[in-house]
């Protein structure tokens, strides 16, 4: 299988797996990949989805042959193949619990668009991004929105000219990842970040997501403020926020929590 789903609950794990291939992907693993994430948003078991590549790599990109053959399709059947990469990175940004991405080697063209969707990226000291596109004649149109909101307007503008290579380091210092370790304590930070999610009230996470995709997105102003005074109200008075604040008094750990 070219992904696997594996659920350790509260993890569901999600794996490219064609090593062979440097872990590029085609239309298959495309829908494999939706497949994945709607079955593990999906899961009550699954409390965070940790999204990593079997091998040296996380993924090279698009598989050569598929663009071979997306080149001998017509204007419209091109627009459809890409939509469906755009459902894919809709449903890592809007999965139905938090995703943390695991990185290590190559992580080059719409490998960017799956980190950057992500809540959150860990890479390995060796990790390595590049958004190659542009030496192809094309751009990284589809994944644009989610790699333009990590790294901000003036810097992706460099990176989608140059297709430079990004070193790991460079990678944090631009926010395409948020940590950089070694790669033997990859899994090690995964888990602490996994931890501390499972500290967190499920719901209040996701709501947290929207709150800052709506606070980066429009201006302060009434609707704006209108919104975040509804929802601190709507969350005070919801189950979650209840049973945290009674947990908080009665000196215990409220019902989600791991600990």
């Amino acid at each position: 299988m070219s992904v696997e789903l594996t659920l350790q609950a509260p993890v569901a794990r999600i794996t490219l797996n064609r090593p062979e291939k440097s872990n590029a992907f085609d239309n298959t693993v495309i829908e494999s990949l939706i497949d994945a994430f709607d079955r593990a948003g999906a899961d009550d078991q699954a409390r965070v989805i940790v999204l990593d590549a079997a091998g040296k790599h996380f993924s090279a990109g698009a598989d050569l042959n598929w663009m071979r053959a997306m080149g001998q399709l017509d204007h419209e059947e091109n627009q459809r193949d890409a939509l469906r990469l755009a459902a894919l990175m809709a449903r890592i940004d809007q999965a139905g619990k938090p995703v943390i991405a695991r990185v290590q080697g190559a992580a080059f063209g719409g490998a960017l668009g799956l980190i950057c969707a992500a809540d959150m990226a860990v890479a390995a000291d060796n990790a390595r991004f590049c958004l190659s596109e542009v030496k192809l004649g094309i751009l990284p149109a589809v994944i644009a929105p989610y790699v333009v909101r990590a790294l901000g307007p003036r810097q992706a503008r460099r990176y989608f000219m140059t297709a430079e290579v990004i070193a790991a380091p460079r990678a944090r210092e631009l926010g395409i990842v948020h940590e950089v370790v070694a790669e033997d304590q990859l899994d090690t930070t995964v888990e602490t970040l996994v931890d501390a999610l499972l500290k967190g009230a499920p719901g209040a996470q996701l709501e947290a997501r929207d709150l800052v995709r709506r606070s980066d997105e429009q201006p302060l102003a009434e609707d704006l403020i209108g919104y975040t005074a509804e929802l601190i109200a709507r969350l005070r008075t919801g189950d979650e926020g209840q049973e945290g604040l009674a947990a908080f008094l009665e000196k215990r750990a409220p019902a989600w929590s791991a600990s």
